[in-house]
């Protein structure tokens, strides 16, 4: 994974257009998104292979602030089910909590019971719905939240203690 910048537009177009094939955003919204200063977006790829980009997420949460969006998220068919969407999620939550933000949230469709769950899996919790937000589907929207945990390290004596103990 590497952060993503404007000239992965066309890249993240691609995959946009064909997962979200009547909703998808328009490639001026999603290069502004790309540009903002309060975005985070990141795109990842097989290794040694940097321009084959098979996933993109983004975060909105500006500088200061208490709160972020997730934006979007997608992965290409061929890759999906092996967790690359977790790892993007989990990345974009680190980089909500290196901005300070204590909650994150996200909207996702009613009718995509994958997603739903992956967001659940990671402690993310329905709080609404928003009647018909998916247009021109008429898809209700789940709306969710994450209270972003603390950043979780142990140090490397716990590991040689745990070591010693298992002897």
């Amino acid at each position: 994974m590497r952060r993503a910048g404007v000239a992965d537009v066309d890249a993240i177009m691609a995959i946009e257009t064909s997962t979200f094939t009547t909703d998808a955003w328009s490639t001026a919204t999603m290069r502004g998104d790309l540009a903002s200063e309060h975005t985070y977006y990141l795109v990842a790829f097989p290794p040694d292979e940097r321009e084959n980009i098979v996933g993109y997420a983004g975060l909105l949460a500006p500088h200061g602030g208490t709160d972020g969006d997730i934006q979007t998220i997608a992965v290409t068919e061929p890759v999906r089910g092996h967790g690359l969407g977790r790892a993007l999620m989990q990345r974009l939550i680190d980089e909500a909590r290196n901005r300070g933000v204590s909650e994150v949230f996200l909207e996702v469709r009613a009718d995509n019971p994958v997603a739903h769950g992956l967001y659940l899996s990671l402690g993310f919790s329905e709080i609404a719905v928003r009647p018909n937000y998916y247009q021109p589907d008429g898809v209700d929207a789940i709306v969710m939240r994450l209270t972003v945990p603390p950043s979780r390290t142990t140090l490397a004596t716990a590991a040689v203690d745990d070591q010693e103990e298992a002897r």
